[in-house]
Order: structure tokens, then C-alpha cells, then sequence
């Protein structure tokens, strides 16, 4: 077949044979345990708010759909779209988080939503992936020239999202941010004093966020003391962990769905390990360390400092973002309503994500660093 050789002109066969397909695999691996999962956790929650059960399956069909779109469009991208696209998207985005605390909707102590055509949107989740690639482009020109401070750039960058954040509130995702921020910091040559100073000022904001933030003070206390409704919720998802034991109860036969409203969200992990068993939480764990290790090996090999950053920088937002949720439901960390990439319901996540997998899919992809000619 000369016309799909690696030759070829045509832009679906040039991007088959520079795509990662080991991550591809991986991501829509996941949509499709997400797909089933949903299908068992999500019927009893329907019933709940009045709709039929199959309510929020069909929205999330929607959601995977638009998703595997996303990620095969931006995995098509040219490094310098990939920029362009991502500097015009913090704009937007910036600005939508921004109005979010004026007109967006309070759950749970936080506004961290705001209703747009009638889709509810974190405007939060897609600014992870954004903000990656613009700070790996940032600290890249600092490198390359002596003269542009893109270091000094990308941190009032962060500081701005930072704030907008912490207004919401929303400590968690402000925390995923500071961690991958610094993270990219460190591999821009950030001296190690100051990476000392971060940390330590990471670790003061931690402990003062316990006596600011009412939800932060609850959450800890009853991750320490066990005494909430937070506390009930975590005490039925580690029964189900038990009760799902090796190969689980079977589909539909969990009870953890019925007595968690967050079943088909922050606690979805515990649905999988009721109803199929430690196995299919290995699988999801496996699923989730291959997509990260992958991106790490082919950072590591990577001689485009831009290419490296956002590599790195993409691949540990993912692979906090999934730790939290899954550490959560075991009872190891404080809970914290943040999903489970690619698997929870919810179209905000989903799509952040998916951008998150198809920009890692077009950085990582063969030959796009050697063609890597502009600045932008």
C-alpha cells in the first residue's frame, strides 16, 4: 500500500505513523471502563433527581464522543497551533474563570460553575492543559533568549490563576497547579533554594488553608476523626472495597451506588471495586501509570525543551488528578471532590482531559519537535 507508506503526503496517514498509539490505546481504553462504570453507577442516582435511569448515560456518551474527537483533532496539531491555540484559550478561559465568581453557581461552600447554554461548565478543568503548554512555551523562550523574562511570566501567570482559584474556592486544583508548576520550574533550572522556598511556602499554605477554609477544616477533621456525612460516605466506599473483594460482586450487584450520591463521580473507583473486583482497579491504575511512564520516557529522550516541559508537565497533571480521586476512595487522603480522568461522569472533566491527552498525543508525536522552526 504505497499511499499509507510513512512517504505519504496525506495528513491522516503522516499522523498514524507519528502518533503515540501505546497513550491513544490507553485514553480510549479508559473512556470505554468509564462508559461501563457509568452505565453501573449512574442509573441510581437518576432515579434520585427525578429522570429516567438511563439519563446520564446518554449525556455521557455525548460527552465520550465529543471527547475522542478532541483528542484526534489536537492530536493533528503542529507544535506552534498547539501554542497559538493555547495563549488565545488562557485568555478565554481566564475570563470565564473570572466571571464564574460573579455569576456562577454555589455547591457545596464553592462557585466553581457557572451554567452556559444550559451546560454546566468548570471553567477550572480546562485551563490544566492550557496553562501547561503556555508556561512550557514561556520557560522554553527564557531559555532561548537571554533577554525574555519567561520565567517572571509564567509565574504572575500562575499567580493569576492561582487567585482566581482560591476565590472559588477551590484548594485542590490550586494545589494540582502549584504542584505541576513547580515541577516545570524545576526542570527550567529553577535553583534549588528557591525550590526549597516553594515548597516550604506550599507547605505553609496547607496548613493555613486547615484554619481559612471551613471545607478544608471539615474535610481534614474527618479524615482525622471520622465524624461527617464526608466520614459516612468514605466508611460505605471502603465497604464496598470489601465486599467487591478479588473478582467482585458482579455488574449491577453493588450497593455502593445506592447510598453515596457521588457515586457516579468522586467515588466511582469504589463502584469499580465492588461490582468487578480488585482486578478492574488494577487494570484502571495500570491504564493510568503506562500513559504516564510513556510520556516521561519520551520526555526524557526529548531535546526540545518546549516539547520536554509541556511533556512532563501534562503527564503529572493527569497523574495527580487520578491519584487524588483514587487515594480518596481508599481512605489514604482527605477527601476531595475531584474526578477520576476519563471515567467519572461529568462533560467538564471528560473534555479536559481529552484536551489534555490530545495535546499530550501532538507534543509527543515523531518528527513534530524537528519541524519546531517559529517561536510561536
Amino acid at each position: 500500500m504505497v499511499g499509507f507508506s510513512r512517504q505519504s503526503d496525506n495528513i491522516f496517514v503522516k499522523w498514524w505513523w507519528t502518533v503515540d498509539k501505546v497513550i491513544l490505546l490507553m485514553a480510549l481504553a479508559l473512556l470505554a471502563i468509564g462508559i461501563v462504570l457509568d452505565l453501573t453507577a449512574s442509573p441510581a442516582v437518576a432515579r434520585t433527581i427525578g429522570v429516567d435511569d438511563f439519563w446520564f448515560v446518554r449525556k455521557q456518551v455525548v460527552y465520550v464522543v465529543v471527547s475522542i474527537a478532541a483528542i484526534l483533532t489536537l492530536s493533528m496539531f503542529k507544535l506552534k497551533t498547539i501554542r497559538r491555540a493555547s495563549l488565545i484559550g488562557f485568555v478565554i478561559i481566564a475570563g470565564l474563570m473570572f466571571l464564574t465568581l460573579f455569576f456562577g453557581f454555589e455547591t457545596k461552600g464553592a462557585r466553581r460553575w457557572m451554567s452556559i447554554g444550559g451546560f454546566s461548565l468548570q471553567a477550572s478543568e480546562f485551563m490544566k492543559p492550557i496553562f501547561i503548554i503556555v508556561t512550557a512555551w514561556l520557560l522554553d523562550m527564557g531559555k532561548k533568549y537571554d533577554y525574555f523574562p519567561g520565567m517572571l511570566i509564567s509565574a504572575g501567570l500562575f499567580g493569576i490563576v492561582a487567585l482566581l482559584l482560591l476565590l472559588q474556592p477551590d484548594l485542590g486544583m490550586t494545589m494540582l497547579f502549584t504542584v505541576v508548576f513547580g515541577l516545570q520550574l524545576f526542570l527550567a533550572g529553577l535553583p534549588m533554594m528557591l525550590v526549597v522556598i516553594a515548597a516550604l511556602a506550599g507547605i505553609v499554605l496547607l496548613i493555613s488553608s486547615y484554619f481559612i477554609f471551613p471545607h478544608v477544616h471539615a474535610r481534614v477533621d474527618q479524615f482525622l476523626y471520622g465524624s461527617d456525612e464526608t466520614s459516612y460516605q468514605i466508611n460505605r466506599a471502603m465497604e464496598a472495597f470489601q465486599n467487591g473483594n478479588l473478582v467482585g460482586k458482579g455488574p449491577g450487584e453493588g450497593t455502593v451506588k445506592l447510598h453515596i450520591p457521588d457515586a457516579h463521580t468522586d467515588f466511582v473507583f469504589a463502584v469499580a471495586g465492588e461490582e468487578y473486583g480488585v482486578w478492574l482497579c488494577l487494570i484502571i491504575i495500570l491504564l493510568f501509570a503506562v500513559i504516564i511512564v510513556r510520556a516521561l520516557r519520551l520526555a526524557l529522550k526529548e531535546s526540545n525543551l518546549f516539547v520536554m516541559y509541556a511533556e512532563v508537565g501534562l503527564a503529572a497533571a493527569l497523574g495527580i488528578q487520578a491519584f487524588v480521586n483514587m487515594a480518596s476512595s481508599l481512605h489514604i487522603i482527605p477527601t476531595k471532590g475531584m474526578t477520576l480522568p476519563f471515567i467519572s461522569y461529568g462533560g467538564s472533566s471528560l473534555l479536559g482531559c481529552a484536551i489534555e491527552v490530545g495535546m499530550l498525543l501532538a507534543v509527543t508525536r515523531k518528527n513534530t519537535a524537528s519541524e519546531d522552526k517559529d517561536a510561536l
